[in-house]
């Protein structure tokens, strides 16, 4: 008998849910089948081990680190501007494949933390073409960091996110500090 095709994306949508909201240590394989509502045999067809599981979870998350880099690379405002506008954006399958792979960098996997790294790198390649130098690459990419984590942690208060014109006028006087 064949398992449905979601079957696979069930389990590493759970798996993403427990590293998100109770971090690694609770994302036994027991869990994650109870959670993916397969049986751990199930679970187990697909990824043959918790390590298998991470690494799972660790190529979706360089799938859509892929599609947001191309994305990024055509966007018709350009790839800082792109980067700046999006960085707010949390909930998103992207956002929750790079919010789990952190869990499982600070739950102490270097594979986890390779690839976080190896995501900052080529955003950074990305931009860096689009920038003067060093300074203006670390400026964007630390405003970034910024907006993801006001919106990530601040998302229910108001004020600390510029949005529309505001975000608009922030990503204008960037493009106007970094160009080449």
């Amino acid at each position: 008998m064949s398992r449905p095709p979601r079957a696979r994306d069930k389990v590493l949508d759970a798996f993403e849910a427990i590293l998100i909201e109770d971090g690694a240590r609770a994302a036994t394989l027991d869990a994650v089948a109870r959670r993916a509502g397969v049986s751990k045999g199930g679970l187990l067809y697909h990824f043959g081990s918790r390590d298998a599981l991470d690494t799972g979870l660790l190529d979706r998350l360089h799938a859509l680190a892929a599609q947001d880099l191309e994305a990024m690379q055509t966007a018709p405002s350009g790839p800082v501007d792109y980067f700046l506008a999006t960085s707010g954006h949390v909930g998103s399958p992207f956002d929750r494949a790079i919010s789990a792979a952190g869990r499982l960098a600070h739950g102490g996997s270097a594979k986890a933390t390779a690839a976080l790294a190896e995501l900052r790198e080529a955003w950074a390649d990305a931009i860096r073409p689009h920038v003067r130098d060093q300074a203006a690459l670390d400026l964007v990419l630390l405003l970034s960091d910024g907006l993801y984590i006001n919106s990530a942690l601040l998302n229910d208060v108001p004020g600390p996110v510029p949005t529309g014109a505001a975000l608009d006028a922030l990503i204008a006087l960037v493009r106007t500090a970094t160009r080449p």
